[in-house]
């Protein structure tokens, strides 16, 4: 059985914290309230990433007629998972997880959970095997088949970014016509507290997670035909009719492959 250190804090706790979850423990609430202390806003980015992910999963089920996911760099389990949002409306929806993180291994199996209908599973597999990735989500996908490959808040762990670009385009290449590529991830050149209180915690030994440009963002959907409005602020990305969100320094954008 994994151990588990409750002693030092872990970032994918931490961001279970702030979006509301309970997977985590007093030295991740601390080491959260320490960060929001210094940025508040990261509250609301985390929250805002995790909604605009239902927006984008309701669009590739609803009007794109997807029914494959694989979510790669998954993180722990909280409120409104893939699975949980994309079975709620296509109960045959098919999902796979994948994490290297043993913390969230530990979770992660006994927390996902799948309709009659449909089927979740998770694999323990690192977003640097890309091929490796797309041979185990073979298992529970039929990858000859529309899959929406999910990259949230994942690829800014990557620190050189062409590499990043070439591991999204290596499993966009495993995956047929049709398929979607849905990315977030921190950016600059939206708000200045956000990149400064980033910078100082990657400054701290802790795995780093670095912001990107916006056009850094955009590269990834190289080749892929995007779907309005673009890569936007994530709080600007199709928001609920009426509303008129502040953006925040987290961008995302949905894509299709020709």
């Amino acid at each position: 059985m994994t151990q588990i250190d409750t002693s030092v804090p872990h970032s994918a706790r931490i961001w279970n914290y702030w979006l509301g979850g309970e997977d985590n423990y007093p030295v991740d609430r601390a080491a959260g309230d320490a960060y929001t202390a210094v940025f508040p806003g990261i509250v609301t980015i985390a929250r805002s990433s995790r909604a605009f992910l239902g927006r984008a999963i309701r669009h590739l089920v609803q009007e794109a007629g997807v029914r494959q996911f694989l979510d790669v760099g998954s993180g722990l389990p909280t409120v409104d998972n893939t699975h949980e949002v994309a079975q709620k409306l296509a109960p045959e929806a098919r999902i796979v997880y994948v994490d290297h993180d043993p913390l969230v291994l530990a979770h992660a199996r006994t927390l996902l959970t799948s309709t009659p209908q449909g089927a979740t599973a998770f694999e323990d597999i690192s977003l640097y095997e890309p091929e490796r990735v797309l041979e185990a989500a073979g298992r529970t996908l039929d990858l000859t088949r529309p899959t929406a490959l999910i990259l949230s808040g994942v690829l800014g762990h990557v620190a050189d970014h062409d590499r990043g670009r070439e591991l999204v385009r290596r499993l966009m290449d495993g995956l047929p016509a049709g398929s979607h590529l849905c990315v977030s991830d921190g950016s600059r050149g939206t708000d200045p507290a956000y990149e400064q209180a980033q910078d100082a915690y990657n400054e701290t030994g802790a795995v780093p997670y670095f912001l990107r440009p916006v056009e850094q963002i955009e590269a990834y959907y190289e080749g892929l035909d995007l779907v309005e409005p673009g890569v936007v602020s994530v709080s600007r990305w199709r928001p609920e009719p009426g509303t008129f969100p502040e953006p925040v320094g987290q961008h995302a954008g949905l894509a299709r492959k020709p």
